[in-house]
């Protein structure tokens, strides 16, 4: 008899422990494995969409005199800047394309988060066995260009073409998933313009048909 009762109170124990555990998991490590999780993932997929975006630089297919059309009076004056918005949006599905392929690619990899850096970031941060975080499904993504003028010199203006391009993740982490928007701006071309810039000129946002 006094044998159940010692295994019944061993195994309440047991249970209120575990118990306890799986709460503190869930209050208190949890939430620091989702932030840690998601600062790792944007961390990653900004530099993947970053390398894409750089790649279709280097390979030319961005380029500034294709996008921009300038238009001078007889004079050489310059009157207008128009986008050419077939080229810019042949360049968004072109890009987005290539940022697809490299996440599809990232989920056949799984990533680390140090335990140290969970547990006593402090003392421990970067060391220790790692917690597999692992890319499980990509969501909506997108691509926007838009204008930055700066002043360059003595009636001259420094046009560039910016892409912000972001993409909806969700993250397996230990315990459930996470979901992160992951968003980068590249400086994808840029010209100086000799003159005033037209004031008529139209943006690239609003030009779209």
């Amino acid at each position: 008899m006094r044998r159940r009762k010692r295994l019944y109170w061993k195994t309440l124990v047991a249970l209120a422990l575990l118990v306890g555990l799986y709460a503190l998991f869930r209050t208190e490590i949890q939430p620091i494995i989702d932030e840690m999780a998601k600062m790792k993932m944007d961390g990653v997929i900004s530099t993947l969409m970053n390398n894409a975006i750089n790649e279709q630089i280097a390979d030319g297919v961005i380029d500034y005199d294709r996008m921009v059309l300038l238009e001078k009076d007889v004079d050489g004056n310059l009157t207008a800047l128009r986008t050419n918005m077939s080229e810019v949006n042949h360049l968004k599905t072109q890009i987005l394309h290539l940022i697809n392929i490299r996440l599809e690619q990232l989920q056949q990899q799984t990533v680390g988060l140090p335990l140290g850096s969970i547990i006593l970031p402090e003392l421990f941060s970067g060391q220790g066995p790692e917690i597999p975080i692992r890319l499980i499904s990509i969501g909506s993504s997108g691509a926007d260009f838009e204008n930055q003028f700066s002043e360059a010199g003595i009636n001259q203006t420094l046009h560039r073409i910016l892409l912000t391009a972001h993409v909806d993740v969700t993250v397996l982490v230990p315990g459930g998933t996470v979901n992160k928007r992951v968003t980068t701006e590249v400086v994808v071309a840029e010209t100086i313009v000799v003159g005033s810039v037209p004031q008529n000129y139209v943006t690239i946002e609003d030009n779209r048909e």
